[in-house]
């Protein structure tokens, strides 16, 4: 029974949002008469950037860190594996 009312909700909720995308595309001329009217054009020049371009920002220079960081962990590893693996078959030469 679950399973029905979790269907239900996700198809209520994509109903809803195409509603909101109709009368929004449906009110579009008229809106746009009345910040015409006012004098508010949607072309406004943003002074400083959203949020969303904000922390994509900073989620790009999170990756390009952790990328690096990344890469010098394996390179260490693979330095620490070289070292042993050339211990160990300096040992192994060592015994009769």
């Amino acid at each position: 029974m679950n399973k029905h009312f979790h269907d239900s909700r996700y198809y209520l909720t994509r109903a809803a949002e195409h509603a909101r995308l109709g009368i929004a595309e449906t009110l579009a001329p008229v809106s746009n008469r009345v910040r015409d009217r006012l004098g508010r054009s949607g072309s406004e020049p943003e002074s400083e950037p959203d949020r969303l371009e904000t922390v994509r920002e900073e989620v790009a220079g999170l990756e390009r860190k952790v990328e690096g960081q990344a890469r010098e962990a394996i390179g260490s590893a693979r330095e620490r594996v070289t070292a042993y693996r050339g211990e160990a078959s300096a040992t192994d030469e060592r015994k009769p």
